[in-house]
């Protein structure tokens, strides 16, 4: 039951007719785990947390230094040194402080997975680690909820929602663990300020909709943005039919 503040704090999201007070409450009573404060978590929990969801787990064991500021824009110069999943909660608190937020000031392991994601309903993958990327697809299978999954390199980027549960593919239909070394990183290649907001924006926007049913998910498609010459395009993204990840899931359907 919305109050008559959150009414007010929410009301423009309230006002959007397939949204309405429903879809906030459903926000409301989600718990959403980000995974990674940096570049594309930072606006991300930022926009998870003004829109009014209940209760955001913020992930990530490292520390803000200089060169984050750029773009990392839950941070800020009198944070550095900070944990970032520390500095980023305190930037989320200020903007809502209705919502409940827990740190984790670490590198997630596979073995925390399991149990974590009980408590879970849809999992934020902003991070730049491959490793713990294909280590939360496969946990997110496991456990059957969705994960908004996001990049951002150079002025490229990309969003996809993998949700096999509901008969979309998974992370690994789309990458196999021995992409992730030619993967590109923004340390070697260098970022675009805005291009993480912009991509952190939108796993904010994916994530909304697939908690309160607005709209059309981008499960089963893949957003590829070129900012640097203003072209954005939508892929198909089919179940890939011989996934190791999914394809016990896939079976079951």
């Amino acid at each position: 039951m919305l109050s008559d503040q959150q009414l007010m704090r929410y009301n423009r999201q309230i006002l959007l007719h397939d949204f309405d007070i429903a879809g906030q409450e459903r926000l409301q009573r989600a718990t959403v785990l980000v995974v990674g404060l940096g570049g594309l978590g930072c606006p991300a929990a930022m926009y998870l947390g003004a829109a009014g969801v209940g209760r955001l787990i913020l992930a990530d064991g490292d520390s803000v230094e200089l060169s984050n500021l750029q773009r990392q824009i839950a941070h800020a110069s009198d944070g550095l040194g900070m944990n970032k999943a520390r500095s980023a909660a305190a930037t989320v608190s200020r903007l809502n402080p209705d919502i409940d937020v827990e740190i984790m000031e670490t590198h997630l392991h596979e073995a925390q997975l399991s149990p974590l994601l009980q408590r879970v309903d849809l999992v934020v993958d902003a991070t730049d680690n491959y490793p713990i990327r294909f280590a939360l697809n496969r946990a997110c299978i496991a456990a059957r909820i969705p994960m908004v999954s996001g990049a951002a390199v150079r002025s490229e980027g990309q969003v996809a929602v993998f949700d096999p549960g509901n008969g979309g593919p998974c992370y690994a239909c789309l990458y196999q663990e021995s992409d992730a070394l030619t993967a590109l990183s923004c340390s070697d290649s260098g970022v675009l300020a805005p291009l993480v907001g912009v991509v952190g924006s939108y796993l904010a926007m994916e994530a909304l909709k697939v908690l309160s049913g607005y709209g059309k998910t981008l499960s089963g498609r893949l957003l590829v943005l070129d900012l640097a010459q203003g072209e954005t395009q939508a892929l198909q993204l089919p179940v890939r039919a011989d996934c190791m990840a999914c394809a016990a899931l896939q079976a079951e359907r």
